[in-house]
């Protein structure tokens, strides 16, 4: 659907986290075995096992281990450069992770439900949507929230690495909207949406917005990269629109072409590149 606008450190003598006793081998942050140590069986760098378990980003695990949050085998450990075995038990604030290959699912999602693992309030959620097993669901996550009454395009992963750097307003990622409003949209409104309205939070504008189709003035296509909480909704309401729908069409280039609301699909490799790419990952 178009929506008006084209798509745009290290530790010494501990016991290793498979409990074999002596010091680790272990390669400095190059990758090369240290003071002639035999090379020990191929890891994964525990920051990057936590970001891949879909906890966070490789950095934000960096400040989980500083803080003494995360154990391997039993043992705290506040060092960046270790590698954990697929055999290991690593824990996070109490809980045990795993990693499990990264899964990339775009899900267009209805009205009516809500962007969360869980609702407390047992209203149904976007993960319900999912037809997966609990054991396949368990470490997928939305990527950043539609209010309940948003539809549209919507990332779930277990990839924390891109997940965060998706979200991070220093990528500039593009989202774009359809907004329809019960009243008429002025042509100075809309020059108004891209100077910016004042709101609580400070001044929210958009990137671009234009009438989908003249001479309808209820319904705009709008560009950005914001993502404050209801930041649409509240702009509207700020010029005294209310709003009737809003669906995002575009999140960084996906859409939701060919796949019915409440429905799903993977993303295909080259899809998966693209995004890796926007949040230069590649």
């Amino acid at each position: 659907m178009s929506a008006g606008l084209p798509a745009k450190k290290g530790q010494k003598g501990r016991k290793n986290p498979a409990g074999n006793t002596g010091p680790t081998a272990r390669s400095d942050p190059s990758g090369s075995p240290r003071n002639g140590e035999d090379a020990a069986p191929k890891g994964m760098r525990l920051n990057r096992y936590i970001a891949r378990a879909g906890v966070c980003s490789r950095r934000e695990a960096d400040g989980l281990i500083e803080r003494g949050l995360v154990k391997v085998n039993g043992e705290r450990v506040r060092e960046f450069f270790i590698s954990v075995m697929p055999t290991d038990t690593v824990e996070v604030n109490g809980k045990r992770i795993s990693t499990s290959p990264h899964e990339y699912i775009l899900l267009n999602k209805p009205k009516d439900t809500i962007t969360t693992k869980h609702d407390p309030k047992k209203r149904r959620t976007v993960m319900d949507l999912l037809t997966l097993s609990a054991a396949d669901k368990g470490s997928l996550f939305p990527v950043g929230r539609l209010d309940r009454d948003t539809s549209g395009v919507l990332l779930v992963t277990n990839d924390g690495e891109l997940a965060h750097r998706l979200m991070h307003p220093r990528y500039e990622v593009d989202k774009l909207y359809r907004v329809c409003t019960r009243n008429a949209i002025k042509p100075h409104e809309i020059d108004l949406l891209k100077k910016g309205v004042d709101l609580e939070d400070g001044l929210a504008q958009v990137d671009e917005v234009a009438y989908v189709a003249l001479p309808n003035r209820h319904e705009v296509g709008l560009r950005m990269h914001e993502g404050r909480n209801r930041q649409i909704r509240r702009m509207f309401e700020a010029l005294g629109h209310e709003i009737t729908a809003l669906e995002r069409v575009n999140y960084a280039g996906l859409t939701a072409k060919g796949v019915r609301p409440g429905k799903w699909r993977r993303l295909q490799p080259f899809e998966i590149r693209r995004l890796e790419r926007q949040v230069h990952m590649k």
